[in-house]
Parts: C-alpha cells; sequence; structure tokens
C-alpha cells in the first residue's frame, strides 16, 4: 500500500474537531481492502471514550456516532464506538472491527489502541469464518443484483480475508496482499482491482459462471481452513479487556 491511494485530507483536524476523547482513528473500506477508485470516498473509524457520567445517567449514551460529509471535496465518513462497546464486538465474532484496529492507515492513536491492538490474538476463534462467509454471501448477492465490479471484489476480499485468517491467525484485509498470500485466489483479481481504480460503481465486465465458479470453490476453501484451523473456539481475554476498559474510564474520570 503507498500513501498515495489516500486523497489528501488533514485528517488530524478531523480528529481535532471529535467531542470526546478518541483512543484511535484508521482509515477502513476500499482504501484499506486495496482497490480504492479514484472517487472512493474516505472511512475513518475507531474509538471514543465517553465521560462516566454519560454512561451512569438516566439518558441514553451516544455508544456510537456516525457521521458524513464533504471535506475539501472528499466525501468523509467517519463512525466511532465507544470503548465499551467496541470492546464487546471485539469479543464477538466480527472480523470488521478487528480489521479497524490493526489497519495500518492510522489518523490517531494512543498507548490504549497499541493495548487493544497486543489483545487481538487472544479474541481470534474459528467462529470468525462464520463473519466473512457471511459478509462474503452477502456481497455476491448484491453484485449478483447490480453488476458492479465493486461488491463482486468485496466478496473475493472477504473469502481470502477469512481464509488467510484460518490459516495463519492473521487479520489481513488488503486484497492484493491476500492475492500473493492464499494460492487459490483466482488469477484475474489483479485485472479486477486496477479496473476499479476508474470508477466506484463501475460495471464488472466477467464471465459471471466462470466466477460464481471460483465463489463457490473459495467458499469450500474457507470451510476446510477453518475446521483445520489451529485457532480456537472461544474467545479468550475477557479479564485483560474488562480491566483495561475499567482503567481507562476511572483515569479518565479522575482527569
Amino acid at each position: 500500500m503507498t500513501a498515495s491511494l489516500i486523497p489528501q485530507v488533514d485528517l488530524s483536524a478531523v480528529v481535532a474537531e471529535q467531542p470526546d476523547r478518541l483512543i484511535f482513528a484508521t482509515v477502513s473500506g476500499a482504501h484499506l481492502y486495496g482497490f480504492p477508485s479514484r472517487d472512493s470516498d474516505v472511512d475513518l473509524r475507531g474509538v471514543h471514550l465517553l465521560p462516566a457520567a454519560a454512561l451512569i445517567g438516566l439518558r441514553e449514551p451516544e455508544e456510537t456516532r456516525s457521521r458524513m460529509w464533504d471535506r475539501d471535496g472528499v466525501e468523509m465518513d467517519l463512525v466511532t464506538h465507544d470503548l465499551r462497546k467496541f470492546v464487546r464486538l471485539m469479543l464477538r465474532r466480527n472480523g470488521y472491527v478487528l480489521e479497524q484496529l490493526l489497519s495500518p492507515w492510522v489518523a490517531h492513536t494512543s498507548e490504549v489502541h497499541a493495548e487493544l491492538i497486543s489483545l487481538v490474538p487472544h479474541v481470534l476463534t474459528t467462529h470468525h469464518a462464520h463473519h466473512y462467509r457471511g459478509f462474503a454471501a452477502t456481497q455476491w448477492r448484491l453484485f449478483e443484483k447490480t453488476e458492479e465490479l465493486k461488491p463482486l471484489l468485496y466478496t473475493f476480499r472477504a473469502l481470502l480475508t477469512g481464509i488467510h485468517l484460518m490459516r495463519s491467525g492473521e487479520v489481513q484485509a488488503h486484497l492484493p496482499t491476500l492475492v500473493g498470500e492464499v494460492t487459490e485466489a483466482p488469477a484475474y483479481l489483479p485485472e479486477l482491482i486496477a479496473a476499479k481504480a476508474a470508477a466506484e460503481h463501475g460495471p464488472a465486465e466477467v464471465d459471471v459462471e466462470r466466477v460464481r465458479g471460483h465463489v463457490e470453490a473459495l467458499h469450500a476453501v474457507l470451510d476446510t481452513a477453518q475446521t483445520g484451523s489451529g485457532l480456537g473456539d472461544a474467545p479468550g481475554g475477557l479479564d485483560a479487556l474488562h480491566d483495561l476498559v475499567v482503567r481507562i474510564r476511572l483515569e479518565h474520570a479522575q482527569g
């Protein structure tokens, strides 16, 4: 990946505008996955820290914040979760939040961000395969409906990420890298990635039945990889993550 893939936007200013302390903010979406187009928006994902009063009062806490806006001609999409909610998502079979946490495109970081990253190996399980299997199936249905290249690439990205995770225990979301890591990846994927650069919602000029066969084959590969995976069946790290949330919340409350 190269920094030129991301539009020249002052992300530090975006971070400074947030109403509560940010634990981290990273770039996700097509830029993270390695197939942005010229008109792709910038997807920022991260974690904010609510004050204790927001959690113990009568009003519902703003555990998730979402904002879309245009900045310097670039469409921005920012979604953050409160630390407690994000950690709960980490303890589920949610590969999406782990990809955000581990993204190499970092707009803002902290020592807590590093602590969360260090605990990722403890929460990985074979059941994360279900996340990627389900996401791939959803994107394939969208591809069948729209025949656009974007959901097709998302389909392959999800399947290859799941296969690689089951085999290596590593969360890798970058499709060009996965093509080199997973031997079963179709040889034409680099061509599709290059085609996606021209337009965010361009058509997929492919033999649908041929591609369908490759997608079905990768589903079978994912099934086999899950069965033979060295990952555990249940997440660990609950105590460590609990202690982290309590400690950071109390430190924040005490100033």
